[in-house]
């Protein structure tokens, strides 16, 4: 998983911190929290409306439960989210926990609460979504179908198992869903919250219980170096002012032998797109992505041309070295 995401394996738990983890999960508002964000990332606000305690109250619990590594929180701008732990032997005392105080602590007023929260922000994503779907829909039309490049990612992912696959500027969160199957984990970032909302809300819509959406800037990812093992840039790069920096980036949290895919548009002449959709890049040539390739520590493996009228997708593909 990423790297904004801390591992907990049971060889460093000795016998004072496994007492500190059973203090910190033994209490009813703690077992109430616990129930609540293994379903769900939330924020403080959204557990206080949720189960009616107040902000500092509903703090303290959660320090608690992340000072035991039974929850993760994480900033993004100035909000702050908790999340259950991925994998690992917390992960799994905490499912057993959830378990056996399904019919004692658990609160069927939290879970009804949590699903109504899920619902008043999948409407409000739509909403946003519907706002710009029509830019959206103007530029599809001008290009092949999304369900031919989707296909042609698909292979490119099913020549070998990718573990940890980050997707940049995520959108919507659509290459999260499509390759979920396929991945152990992925994360999608996105610099837009609007859009992020909409990703977390396909996200739990669709239980990717392995996807994962993020606040982050690609110039300067929160991600440990070689951390990854495939990253995609689909239809991200024409938004740049320096697409070289966002490949070096991309590059530097790529393992050894790991892939970049870009998605993007072949080099036009539709100046519409900047004067309407602030597309800074009017498309790529092959000779340009490769050159950025070689200077990113990346070596050019192939690309393909997905003709439309008159935008033509391309698809690049490096390898690390």
């Amino acid at each position: 998983m990423d790297n904004l995401i801390q591992n907990n394996t049971i060889a460093n738990v000795g016998p004072v911190s496994t007492l500190n983890v059973l203090k910190a999960a033994g209490e009813p508002t703690r077992l109430r929290l616990l129930n609540l964000i293994t379903k769900s990332e939330l924020k403080v606000s959204d557990i206080t409306n949720i189960i009616g305690q107040s902000q500092p109250r509903v703090s303290r619990h959660l320090k608690l439960l992340c000072d035991a590594g039974l929850i993760q929180r994480f900033q993004e701008g100035t909000s702050v989210f908790y999340r259950a732990v991925p994998d690992g032997p917390f992960a799994n005392l905490v499912k057993s926990i959830n378990a056996l105080s399904f019919g004692g602590f658990s609160n069927t007023s939290d879970l009804s609460k949590l699903d109504k929260l899920k619902e008043t922000k999948a409407i409000q994503a739509q909403k946003y979504f519907d706002d710009i779907a029509k830019s959206w829909n103007d530029i599809r039309s001008l290009h092949v179908p999304e369900l031919e490049v989707e296909k042609n990612l698909l292979k490119l992912f099913s020549v070998k198992k990718f573990n940890n696959f980050l997707d940049i500027g995520t959108g919507t969160g659509r290459i999260l869903e499509l390759l979920s199957p396929i991945v152990d984990s992925a994360l999608g970032i996105d610099t837009s919250k609007q859009m992020l909302s909409i990703a977390r809300a396909n996200i739990e819509k669709k239980n990717l219980k392995n996807c994962h959406a993020r606040l982050a800037d690609m110039y300067n990812l929160s991600l440990e170096d070689s951390s990854m093992d495939a990253v995609t840039l689909h239809q991200v790069l024409h938004f740049s002012e320096y697409p070289i920096n966002v490949l070096k980036e991309a590059s530097r949290v790529i393992k050894s032998n790991g892939m970049l895919v870009i998605i993007d548009f072949v080099s036009h002449d539709v100046e519409i797109l900047k004067q309407e959709h602030a597309h800074i890049r009017l498309g790529f040539s092959d000779d340009e992505i490769n050159e950025w390739f070689k200077e990113s520590d990346l070596k050019f493996l192939s690309s393909k041309h997905l003709k439309g009228d008159p935008l033509t997708v391309g698809i690049w593909v490096g390898e690390k070295l």
